[in-house]
């Protein structure tokens, strides 16, 4: 893990078209700004575990075994 320390107003890069700028920093909270392409998903850690969750059921689902009959024949 990389450990960067930032003030406010300051930004990083990852890569040559992200960038993520710290916006205001209050007590115990950060506001990040996030600049990137609309190719490059970005998603609060939360949100990217429950698409993964559900892809992966979605995946594993039996819904698909009764249309390879159904191709079959």
């Amino acid at each position: 893990m990389l450990v960067l320390t930032r003030k406010e107003n300051e930004s990083i890069m990852i890569g040559d078209n992200v960038q993520v700028k710290v916006l205001d920093l209050k007590e115990n909270q950060v506001k990040l700004g996030i600049v990137a392409p609309r190719e490059v998903a970005v998603h609060r850690l939360e949100v990217y575990e429950a698409i993964q969750e559900e892809n992966a059921q979605a995946a594993a689902a039996p819904a698909l075994d009764g249309l390879t009959d159904l191709l079959s024949k």
